[in-house]
């Protein structure tokens, strides 16, 4: 049998399990305890933050056979829970809308709702990708929407809420998922690597954390990869795989656009391209820093924001750089950059687009 990939071996099976969303877990916890479940629901949000694990969650739950009165987490041992578990449940029927999102594959929905849950109370209809029906399916389930059966229950997930249609949001009670924070990432991570037997370096887990950009998802998607390769976790690993530079590559570049040192710069840029870094990814991390550094020379307050995605060391070699740096100029480059970042799909040399930038911003 295939070994599971960490984001479906470690997906969470209960509310306590999921990560960083707790109003909405306490909003639908409190539905079940007073038994006001509504019959539409939408989950909008980025990817990887737990709108399809927190549905999955919220039908066992409804459905579960042992879950008493004054309980709200599924119990994960009865028949509708392992079910869902296994992807094998008639009254849990998942969708996604990516490739089914027509006309047809709505009527067929319809016809099943008219049938009554076969074992469960509920039978619900998870849509994953909303966003993407045509026109005319989100119309054909106006109807629905508006007179279901009192068994059925609409899911809709998304990470594009504005996309849908104005009458399918109006019957819908809305969640909106956040995305999971750095250290919250983090956590997932050594958690996994822990019961992996995973040796790691915890700026390496971090590295990760970060390409992931909120998404708990992606970081274990990498995560499973490197680890494939070996059971030790190293930033040498994560730089290999994901190209992603550390912060004090970033760093030692920005003194080199401080000092004004254009001949550097360059020889910089083609030392990392020789290394075999993606410059594509480089150039988001040069952007990411600069942001950094705006942040702190518009007011101290911001600096918690910052705080957030490094360590106090590095915190305080962004306040050094701040200082150095007006924000004009830090505003100019973040521009530049900015518009980097769309040549390099263009470019017939890698390392083109950021030398143009420091061509173009270094006198």
């Amino acid at each position: 049998m295939a070994q599971l990939v960490f984001y479906r071996k470690y997906r969470p099976q209960t509310f306590k399990e999921i990560l960083e969303q707790q109003i909405i877990v306490q909003t639908l916890s409190n539905a079940i305890l007073e038994n006001k479940i509504a019959h539409a629901y939408l989950f909008c949000g980025p990817r990887g933050t737990g709108k399809t694990s927190m549905a999955r969650v919220f039908a066992k739950a409804i459905n579960c056979f042992n879950r008493k009165d004054n309980e709200y987490e599924p119990c994960n041992k009865c028949e509708s829970c392992n079910d869902i578990n296994n992807g094998s449940s008639f009254d849990v029927i998942e969708l996604d809308a990516a490739s089914n999102r027509g006309i047809d594959e709505i009527r067929n929905l319809k016809d099943n709702i008219k049938i009554k849950p076969l074992k469960s109370k509920y039978k619900i209809f998870i849509i994953d990708e909303a966003h993407q029906l045509t026109e005319a399916a989100c119309n054909a389930l106006l109807k629905v929407l508006e007179e279901p059966p009192e068994y059925a229950i609409f899911i809709f997930a998304t990470t594009n809420p504005e996309k849908m249609i104005p009458t399918i949001l109006s019957r819908v009670q809305r969640f909106d998922f956040k995305r999971i924070s750095l250290n919250g990432i983090i956590n997932q991570l050594e958690k996994i690597c822990k019961q992996e037997n995973i040796k790691y370096e915890k700026e390496a887990l971090k590295m990760i954390a970060l390409s992931a950009r909120g998404g708990v998802r992606d970081s274990e998607s990498i995560l499973g990869q490197v680890a494939t390769f070996d059971k030790e976790v190293t930033v040498q690993e994560v730089v290999d795989l994901i190209g992603n530079v550390d912060f004090y590559t970033i760093k030692n570049f920005i003194d080199l656009i401080i000092q004004n040192d254009k001949e550097q710069c360059i020889q910089f840029i083609h030392k990392l391209d020789e290394e075999g870094f993606n410059l594509l990814e480089v150039n988001k991390g040069i952007i990411e820093y600069l942001r950094n550094l705006v942040l702190l020379n518009i007011s101290k307050d911001l600096e918690t924001i910052v705080a957030q995605t490094v360590t106090k060391e590095e915190l305080e070699i962004l306040k050094e750089q701040a200082e150095l740096l007006d924000n004009n100029k830090i505003y100019k480059l973040i521009l530049a950059f900015l518009q980097a970042q769309n040549q390099f799909y263009n470019s017939p040399i890698d390392s083109l687009p950021l030398e143009l930038v420091i061509l173009e911003q270094l006198v």
